[in-house]
């Protein structure tokens, strides 16, 4: 792969500085009063490869890019190639439902907001070895909201992905814990009714015991035998208690101790107005 030649001829000290396989990385040369700025397209599909956008000033202020006039408005139009990259970027979190589209905004987004820094700080670069070029407050400015904005985007998009995997762990843990209560309830009505079954199915048999023709008060005995069996059962069953929680459990998360009687606010120093 050999770096691409423009229609310039670049001074010796920049050619020297510059590989023959890519211009590298966003940075600025400056060598015999001749300023290149080499800034990269925005990031597409193909995150190993960097298009580049090299910019030359020339020692009477004039902008050159790629070999043609007009580099001004070539770099506004590069500008505005990471602003509308943003715009999409953040209609999508807008619209983004759950964590695979979270996930697809990050992904896009992270190469994005890592070029976009490196462009800052190369107009910032630019702007420090040029003091007098009022085009380059302006681009570097520019490149600054767009860095800025791209890193509250993805701090947004990170931040609703964590609460999307959190409302997900604790709708787990909240069937988890129903699972649980519905199989210890279970567990209750199974330990009450099987010696009741049981009692009943022996004494249900159609076998002569002897104990057809006793009085009422024996198959009370036995009902009350049978619940005492259950409530043996029931007991044998039961989940064991531990002992006292630790101090401070149970206590709400996210409720502050009031700082003291007379504070009006979270935050506000005594004396503050």
């Amino acid at each position: 792969m050999k770096r691409a030649s423009y229609n310039w001829k670049l001074p010796a000290a920049i050619e020297a500085r510059l590989g023959h396989e890519s211009y590298g990385s966003q940075r600025i040369i400056q060598e015999a009063g001749q300023l290149l700025l080499i800034l990269h397209q925005p990031p597409g599909d193909s995150l190993m490869e960097r298009e580049a956008a090299v910019f030359l000033r020339q020692p009477d202020g004039r902008w050159l890019y790629q070999g043609n006039a007009q580099g001004e408005h070539a770099l506004g139009q590069l500008l505005d190639g990471y602003r509308a990259a943003l715009a999409a970027l953040e209609a999508g979190l807008e619209k983004a439902a759950g964590a695979d589209a979270l996930f697809h905004i990050l992904d896009r987004g992270i190469p994005l907001a890592r070029a976009a820094g490196n462009m800052k700080e190369a107009l910032q670069a630019a702007r420090e070895a040029e003091r007098q070029d009022a085009f380059l407050i302006t681009c570097r400015d520019r490149a600054v909201d767009i860095a800025r904005a791209l890193e509250l985007l993805l701090a947004n998009a990170r931040l609703a992905l964590d609460y999307q995997l959190a409302r997900q762990a604790e709708a787990q843990v909240q069937a988890a814990l129903e699972s649980q209560q519905a199989q210890y309830k279970l567990n209750i009505l199974a330990a009450w009714t099987l010696p009741l079954m049981t009692v009943a199915t022996l004494f249900g048999m159609n076998l002569k015991s002897g104990l057809e023709f006793t009085p009422a008060f024996v198959f009370w005995g036995i009902f009350l035998a049978g619940l005492g069996l259950g409530l043996m059962a029931r007991g044998w069953v039961s989940p064991a208690k531990t002992g006292r929680p630790a101090q401070g459990a149970g206590k709400p998360l996210g409720k502050k101790t009031s700082p003291g009687k007379g504070s009006k606010g979270l935050g506000r120093s005594p004396g503050s107005r």
